[in-house]
């Protein structure tokens, strides 16, 4: 794929994603879709497909909301501990290739550096403690801060308010549709999509967007 070219010089700050921009989505997707329907299979004594049953309903009843991504929600859910999990399986975090290179390259270009994710408090700080990415940003920001989601109008705003930003020199990245919609809807400069969020599936297609596989696609980062 052919890098995009980004006119950097009306780009004065970075705002990322985490998980599946940074950080390799399939981490995710093997503790939601295997690791937590078996767990919890095995904790009320049923199958792994009467588990999966039992609990799709709750998914797409809570996607798009904050209980979606909230882990002491699906703790009450499932009667697991749901943090502890993400804690246990740590090991199986891993950044996706190139995000440090991308990361070290806008801290070099002396931009401000935001990660701005959905994640619950109990993901984000054991993801960035396992990767050692932490040290790229000069914040870290999480919806449930705010009590809301990336892909709700309300929050772009109340984020600008609490954290002051110009939109319209600012960059952002993620993969996921939604919350791409919301950030373009708040004036945001540049809003690029994030085609290869899981390595072990295949690229997706999304319209609409600047998009790329990877960060690295979006070097280089001149000084500002």
């Amino acid at each position: 794929m052919t890098a995009l070219t980004i006119d950097w010089s009306a780009i004065d700050q970075v705002l990322l994603d985490m998980d599946g921009t940074i950080l390799d989505l399939a981490f995710d997707n093997h503790f939601w879709l295997e690791l937590l329907p078996q767990r919890y299979a095995d904790l009320q004594g049923i199958s792994f497909a009467e588990s999966l049953a039992r609990m799709e309903p709750e998914f797409q009843a809570t996607r798009g909301t904050l209980n979606w991504y909230c882990l002491d929600y699906w703790s009450r859910w499932t009667g697991l501990d749901v943090i502890a999990m993400k804690t246990e399986m740590q090991h199986r975090m891993q950044v996706l290739p190139g995000s440090e290179d991308f990361l070290s390259a806008v801290r070099a270009s002396g931009r401000p550096l935001w990660l701005v994710t959905n994640a619950h408090p109990g993901s984000w700080t054991v993801k960035l403690a396992k990767t050692g990415i932490g040290q790229y940003f000069d914040r870290v920001i999480s919806s449930h801060d705010f009590g809301m989601p990336k892909e709700d109008a309300r929050f772009w705003p109340l984020l600008q308010e609490r954290h002051p930003f110009d939109p319209a020199r600012t960059l952002f990245a993620d993969d996921s549709l939604p919350v791409l919609h919301a950030a373009r809807d708040h004036g945001i400069r540049e809003v690029i999509a994030m085609l290869h969020p899981d390595s072990t599936a295949e690229p997706r297609v999304i319209d609409g967007f600047p998009a790329v596989n990877r960060l690295p696609e979006l070097l280089p980062v001149p000084i500002r």
